[in-house]
């Protein structure tokens, strides 16, 4: 049915009405006008922007309102600001994987798969699933990132903590609690001296990356760290630090001190990927083991670590045949 007009229906309405369909589009939309004239040019002008794809039911549910309503239940906002900037009032019906696929490449026409994904197809995904658009989207390819995953043997991991030591010895604890906690830079910086019970070898963190608190165990090692520490007030934070270039250069200085290379990119996290590894190889934690630890939320954030350990399988090569070794003119029977 085409695009009419109803006239008013007094005393139910006193404006004119667009009603039928245009161009597979169906409206139902008051033109807020009791003048006929008016109301005709309401709806040319509805006929215009569903020719230019740019028309929307007024309340249609757009991707700033969604937006808002995820964060105000507790969504995850760090990644929507350029989604906000880039989709505004657009009717999140009309965002679909082609949309989605456009914007990661529009807002982010340097970055990797993996940054994509993170930064456009994540968010996105969640505030659509927060109101009620379940989409099957299809992630880009190398969307997960690369799994190889660096880390430090214990004797370049010493010696780091000795060089840091030499410049300043509230570094080397961080470093050092780095590196036995497993948390990540950010979670370090954030506690305070009431967030930590030393005598118990206890650290809570209330708010992590995964948006869930994680109860931490202090080794020895990390807590004699700490305890040399000037003790303050319960408020203030362990570290003085801050994350900034600054800091990144304290620790390529020590990394230098100590001759060891650290990633560019992620190079306060390669501590992070050193407790993992030494909790499967000397901690003899498996998989799930790292996970209950609170430090990975799924087993998929937690296998990447699965080939630092030579599996029980691999070992059977012992088993294997070997060729006899021939002894010399002077060698034993």
């Amino acid at each position: 049915m085409p695009l009419r007009l109803r006239p008013p229906r007094p005393p139910h309405s006193a404006s004119w009405e667009v009603r039928g369909s245009y161009l597979g589009v169906t409206v139902e939309r008051s033109t807020r006008t009791s003048k006929r004239a008016l109301a005709v040019k309401v709806l040319k002008q509805i006929e215009r922007e569903i020719e230019r794809g740019e028309f929307s039911e007024r309340g249609a549910l757009t991707f700033a309102k969604a937006a808002l309503s995820y964060m105000q239940a507790g969504g995850e906002r760090t990644y929507l600001k350029k989604l906000l900037e880039h989709w505004g009032d657009k009717p999140i019906k009309d965002i679909d994987q082609a949309e989605i696929d456009a914007a990661a490449i529009v807002l982010h026409p340097e970055a990797s798969p993996a940054t994509r994904n993170r930064q456009v197809y994540t968010p996105t995904s969640a505030v659509l699933n927060h109101a009620g658009i379940a989409m099957r989207l299809k992630r880009p390819i190398g969307a997960g990132g690369q799994k190889t995953t660096s880390w430090l043997w214990p004797d370049q991991a010493f010696r780091l903590f000795e060089a840091a030591a030499k410049r300043d010895a509230e570094f080397a604890a961080l470093l050092i609690v780095l590196t036995y906690t497993g948390l990540r830079l950010s979670e370090a910086l954030g506690l305070t001296w009431n967030m930590v019970r030393l005598k118990e070898g206890f650290a809570y963190v209330p708010d992590t990356k995964n948006s869930e608190p994680r109860p931490v165990f202090l080794p020895p090692v990390a807590v004699a760290a700490l305890g040399n520490l000037p003790q303050r007030a319960d408020d203030a934070r362990l570290f003085r630090f801050s994350k900034s270039s600054r800091l990144y250069k304290r620790l390529r200085d020590a990394a230098s001190g100590a001759c060891v290379n650290f990633p560019k990119r992620s190079a306060f996290h390669l501590l992070r990927h050193t407790y993992a590894t030494w909790m499967r190889r000397f901690g003899g934690l498996d998989t799930k083991g790292l996970v209950a630890t609170g430090a990975w939320k799924d087993r998929k954030s937690a296998d990447r670590y699965e080939h630092v350990v030579v599996s029980e399988e691999a070992q059977k090569a012992m088993l294997l045949p070997t060729p006899r070794v021939r002894r010399g003119k002077g060698g034993g029977k």
